[in-house]
């Protein structure tokens, strides 16, 4: 994407004027999948109805696979290794566990551009932004969601999946969001074929050699959703 595209599709998703900065939320410790569903569905009702602000929830969760609307159960390899989740986000099967940064995008469409395919593409862009912060160049496919790395080092046409994205909306609300591959278990993959996808791996940060701590990253990522998306503000 050019520069001009960028700053194009950086502008269209800023907030209307006035509107107050995007919450900020890091959760230090595990948390349980279904307690986030939970508190991300009250976090929805309350921005539809007025009563909350947006929110961007960075957390960790415990091993476990999560299946999206498009899921087929034949790509749940080894259905008993880690706990299944029937989520209503789009997309197919994808792992969640430690060492895997998370990201739930709560933010309120009607504020800012009522268009779904930009929407995902601008988390892409949010994601690429962050990966050329360490001069590694993601891609985007255009018959593939997600974020890829070519690696040459591996094979002339080798390349991974390093970030995965699933959202649903409620009234033009965004909820779940970004999985971002920091250090987790990459062996945890092998459980499902990740997003339907049996002709690429799977990556991270320090499978291409960046040791990077999740509180670093976390400092990247916000960096580079703010020229998105707009100002954020750090809430415990």
């Amino acid at each position: 994407m050019s520069p001009a595209q960028r700053d194009e599709l950086s502008l269209s998703f800023l907030p209307s004027e006035g509107s107050p900065p995007v919450e900020w939320k890091i959760s230090d410790d595990l948390v349980d999948y279904e307690t986030a569903l939970r508190e991300m569905d009250e976090r929805v009702k309350g921005i539809i109805s007025g009563e909350a602000g947006e929110l961007v929830w960075l957390l960790e969760h415990p091993p476990l696979y999560t299946a999206g609307t498009s899921a087929d159960d034949a790509d749940l390899v080894a259905p008993d290794r880690f706990p299944v989740f029937r989520t209503g986000r789009g997309g197919q099967h994808t792992y969640h566990g430690p060492g895997q940064r998370v990201a739930y995008v709560m933010l309120d469409l009607k504020r800012r551009r009522q268009d779904v395919r930009a929407f995902v593409s601008a988390l892409e862009q949010w994601l690429i932004g962050t990966l050329w912060s360490y001069h590694i160049r993601g891609e985007r496919r255009e018959d593939r969601v997600g974020v890829w790395v070519r690696r040459p080092d591996l094979g002339a046409t080798v390349e991974d999946k390093i970030a995965a994205i699933g959202i649903r909306l409620r009234k033009w609300v965004t909820f779940h969001g970004i999985s971002f591959n920091v250090e987790p278990e990459l062996d945890h993959f092998t459980g499902i074929v990740p997003c339907g996808i049996t002709e690429h791996g799977v990556t991270s940060l320090v499978d291409l050699g960046i040791p990077v701590t999740m509180a670093e990253n976390d400092s990247v990522l916000r960096a580079e959703f703010e020229t998105i998306f707009g100002p954020t503000k750090l809430i415990r």
